[in-house]
């Protein structure tokens, strides 16, 4: 089960990757020769039209190999017109960044399809009150309904939870609903230490209340889930930025980095919760890829750009020396990201 989830997961997002290679080439008149979902050797192929599609052995990527595309390949006079490489550089850096767009506009779909389904919140019920804190000097008692903040209307907890973590030693007004009873209490929440997700220390507002259980699934109109899809996108990608940063940075442990077995047990985990889990992992993994795709390494969408870069500002293309010993470089370095990567899989398996 986790096997499949996870071949039909990267499938997906190799795919989507790939086509955006694909269309932006096809758009700007590119000879597209081949489209493969996979690398190694081919299982199986079909031509149509002039470009041959195939599913190679290894399902850890794909590729679209596209008419002149190395610097010194030899392109026929008939043909110049439709290599990739006399294309102009926005042309080509169009055709190269379409690849992680399209990994970002698959989420941006996935995150809008789950918001229009319903995603269930936690209301703002107190499900109970610590003893000695803020909360219970100010008398609320579990079962209240906290209705609104500041004057602010609030009817989720995690809006509300957001509101007061921002108000440590300052005095909020909360609205109360108590069965059917509604009054105003003021409270100061206590300025406490906390770790965020990465594990800094960092100052919170904390109240002492606890959050309930009740909830409701709220689904989105098509304009404001396209939206909320796109500021889900934008605040994953924000996250996962800051979290290579941290890792370089040795904030985060070196230890959390997940290679493929890891990916299939997440898979697994998702898709036998639910479709919407899985699909909201899928999305995840899509961001992830787009970032990843984005660094500035040889052999990298990204590094492709770096290159573009390059030409655009000396105005001539990077010697086919320096990118031979960049890729091979580039190479390394993913081969190692790799290993180390499956090495943690592999010692998560005996902790």
């Amino acid at each position: 089960m986790g096997i499949i989830s996870a071949v039909i997961l990267l499938g997906v997002l190799i795919f989507i990757h790939e086509l955006g290679h694909f269309l932006l080439a096809k758009y700007t008149g590119v000879l597209v020769e081949r489209f493969s979902i996979g690398f190694g050797p081919v299982l199986f192929k079909w031509q149509k039209g002039e470009t041959e599609y195939a599913l190679s052995a290894i399902p850890l990527g794909g590729y679209v190999k596209m008419y002149g595309e190395q610097p010194d390949s030899e392109v026929d006079e008939d043909k110049a017109d439709r290599a990739f490489n006399n294309k102009s550089i926005f042309q080509r850096f169009l055709i190269v960044f379409a690849g992680p767009f399209f990994n970002f506009i698959l989420a941006i779909v996935i995150y809008a399809a789950i918001f229009m389904h319903g995603t269930p919140r936690f209301l703002t019920e107190v499900g109970g009150v610590s003893e000695g804190s803020a909360a219970a000097r100010a008398g609320l008692e579990k079962g209240d309904m906290i209705i609104s903040v500041d004057g602010v209307s609030m009817r989720f907890w995690d809006d509300m939870s957001e509101y007061i973590q921002g108000k440590g030693g300052k005095p909020v007004v909360l609205g109360i609903d108590r069965g059917g009873r509604t009054f105003e209490v003021t409270v100061t929440p206590q300025t406490v230490t906390d770790k965020n997700i990465f594990g800094e220390a960092v100052k919170v507002g904390r109240m002492g209340v606890m959050r309930g259980n009740k909830n409701e699934t709220v689904s989105l109109a098509f304009p404001q889930a396209v939206s909320q899809g796109i500021k889900q996108t934008y605040n994953v990608s924000v996250l996962m930025v800051t979290g290579v940063v941290k890792l370089f940075q040795k904030v985060v442990p070196a230890d959390s980095l997940g290679g493929p077995i890891m990916i299939v047990q997440l898979a697994k985990e998702s898709a036998e919760t639910g479709a919407v889990a899985f699909f909201g992992f899928m999305a995840l993994i899509s961001i992830n890829l787009g970032i990843l795709n984005l660094l500035p390494i040889p052999v990298l969408d990204g590094g492709h750009i770096f290159f573009l870069l390059i030409e655009a500002i000396t105005r001539r293309a990077v010697s086919i020396r320096v990118r031979e010993v960049a890729n091979l470089a580039g190479m390394a370095l993913l081969m190692f990201v790799m290993f180390f990567a499956f090495y943690n899989d592999i010692m998560r398996l005996f902790k």
